[in-house]
């Protein structure tokens, strides 16, 4: 492989952005605070580590017309992200057994245009096949306290944890978990208003993710198993994985894009590409959400991209109580999360959100920073620039996206995976870059 230089007087090393020139081939070899004859120079857009989404669900096999790892990893290029990690749901089988993994393996052969890493499922019965999951190499397990919304992967109950997380915890890698505990039945009458958001959003309460938050550091404490709290969308949940932190539970927890980007209060009725669970909360609550990253409680974000065709989308009916929950946002994490927190952070503060506290959660030591010896997986963009999104420029299956007709803070000029320009002038340049993270 040929060697490359590139320039910029923005350049994320050591924890600050300052002029530099990175050689690398599939690996960074040199680190140059100058600028050296024949690189690359890219002003004063930013050169920094490849974006890492560790939440997607690319649903290949089995339902990949709903997407697939050829058009979910060219998105995740698009966005600058370098590697992503795929959730063991929607793909049929789900990945909670040997062969169902051996499976999903094969089918993301030769359609791997990022890094991909996986997890494993954990579902009532099957905490049997964890150990060969995991020496297999997936990063972590993955739960649900309520349904899934895929029958096949039912939610587990507290009888299930106290099964399986000693057993997780032995390995010591973070058991992943959807926080919502359904009690009773709320009294909000989404039946008769199933086009309502505000009537969707009464129907999924805070206290729901609240109880299951409570739930999970309380088996994280009996345990000591690492638990890792997905898409954090109530803001008084905050505390409680606070004091969980300070207690020194090894406890983390994400939020993703569309929590901090949209706000309920101007979401419309009638449009299910708004419907996520849990659902996106009001803008004082968000807003919260944001101040999370600086106090540490939160730790990075993700997008928990969960496409669906449109007629499983509900997009004629508009009627959310039969839509797939799911937002299309693969292509947006690093550009739509600088929108929504730009007035709130500096840009220091936010690249290690999608870059090195990601790496870290994953323990993919060669990812996530820039130094001598990781891999090269790079993302050039202006964080300056306004970019209007349309739907000719994305790149997942379906072009259902509340992304769609936005103004982004952010271009992602060129995305390098493993030393090769994957994506570059909003077109793919070289396929198939992407390498499977299994974790031995």
């Amino acid at each position: 492989m040929h060697e490359r230089k590139i320039y910029s007087s923005r350049v994320w090393v050591d924890n600050k952005l300052q002029p530099a020139t990175i050689t690398f081939t599939d690996k960074i070899i040199a680190i140059n605070f100058n600028k050296l004859d024949g690189a690359n120079d890219y002003g004063n857009s930013v050169i920094m580590p490849g974006v890492i989404d560790v939440h997607v669900h690319i649903n290949e096999p089995g339902r990949t017309e709903w997407e697939g790892f050829e058009t979910a990893t060219q998105a995740a290029a698009a966005a600058g992200s370098t590697t992503i990690i795929d959730m063991p749901l929607n793909a049929s089988p789900v990945t909670t057994t040997l062969d169902a993994f051996n499976q999903k393996l094969e089918a993301s052969k030769g359609k791997m245009n990022v890094n991909v890493g996986f997890y494993a499922g954990l579902i009532p019965g099957n905490t049997g096949n964890l150990e060969e999951l995991i020496r297999s190499g997936v990063v972590g397990v993955k739960c649900f306290l309520t349904h899934s919304g895929i029958d096949e992967f039912p939610n587990v109950t507290e009888k299930d944890l106290d099964e399986a997380m000693p057993i997780i915890a032995k390995y010591n890698i973070p058991l992943l978990t959807h926080c919502e505990l359904y009690d009773t039945e709320v009294d909000c009458d989404f039946e008769n208003n199933p086009t309502s958001y505000q009537h969707y959003l009464a129907s999924r309460p805070k206290k729901w993710e609240n109880d299951a938050i409570d739930l999970m550091i309380r088996m994280c404490r009996k345990h000591n198993c690492p638990v890792h709290i997905v898409h954090v969308a109530s803001a008084e949940a905050l505390s409680k994985i606070e004091a969980a932190k300070k207690e020194g539970l090894p406890i983390s927890a994400e939020t993703c894009t569309q929590y901090i980007f949209f706000n309920a209060e101007a979401i419309p009725d009638g449009n299910c590409i708004y419907k996520c669970a849990p659902p996106i909360r009001e803008k004082a609550n968000n807003d919260q959400l944001k101040q999370a990253f600086g106090s540490g409680v939160l730790d990075f974000i993700t997008t928990d991209h969960s496409p669906a065709p449109p007629n499983i989308k509900e997009m004629e009916s508009g009627n959310l109580k039969k839509a797939w929950g799911g937002i299309a946002g693969i292509q947006f994490l690093l550009t739509a999360s600088w929108t929504a927190l730009n007035k709130t952070m500096t840009l220091e503060q936010f690249i290690p959100l999608v870059t090195s506290e990601p790496a870290r959660f994953i323990k993919a030591s060669t990812k996530g920073t820039i130094k001598i010896g990781n891999d090269a997986d790079i993302v050039i963009w202006n964080p300056d620039k306004i970019d209007l999104v349309k739907p000719e420029d994305i790149f997942f299956r379906y072009k259902i996206s509340p992304y769609i007709a936005q103004n982004l803070n952010g271009k992602v000029l060129e995305t390098i995976v493993n030393g090769a320009t994957v994506y570059q002038n909003k077109l793919i340049q070289n396929k198939n870059k992407g390498q499977w993270l299994l974790q031995k």
